[in-house]
């Protein structure tokens, strides 16, 4: 398992898709994952630090385990099966659960949880971006600066 960042969510035009995007901690590869405008949402919210007035569905799991005194350890994104992303939650224990990826992400984002990829979706999925493209991530990190979760439709949360 090789450790992820979060560089943050966009979306992918023409088909107006959202993105989360997984940086390789130590490493040149890249990780585009499709996802729901609500997660996009939820992801974007978590990376801001905005806190909604009522609670998003991955802020109620987060309270949820805090008041049972369980700890989120790990988000691995394990698989890559037709195009579909495949994640598992890992406690404290070593209860395992299968998650989507996106929700595991705007879990982990929440917690501070350590979000890992499996080499293989790495390899499979992963996009290498050698130092001298370096300029166009910047040019993406600019990006997510000035989005807002509105950006993604929906509303934003009640």
């Amino acid at each position: 398992m090789n450790e992820l960042d979060v560089v943050g969510v966009r979306v992918e035009m023409p088909s107006n898709q959202p993105i989360v995007l997984l940086r390789e901690v130590g490493g040149d590869r890249y990780l585009p994952i499709w996802i729901g405008p609500g997660e996009a949402t939820a992801i974007a919210f978590a990376q801001q630090g905005m806190t909604p007035v009522r609670p998003l569905t991955h802020d109620l799991f987060k309270d949820v385990l805090e008041a049972l005194g369980q700890q989120l350890t790990e988000v691995r994104i394990t698989d890559l099966r037709e195009g579909v992303f495949y994640a598992e939650l890992v406690f404290a224990g070593g209860v395992e659960v299968s998650a989507r990826p996106s929700d595991a992400i705007a879990l982990a984002l929440r917690t501070g949880t350590p979000i890992y990829g499996s080499e293989e979706v790495l390899a499979e999925a992963g996009i290498a971006i050698p130092d001298e493209q370096e300029d166009e991530v910047e040019k993406f990190r600019e990006f997510l600066d000035q989005v807002s979760p509105e950006d993604f439709g929906g509303g934003g949360p009640q």
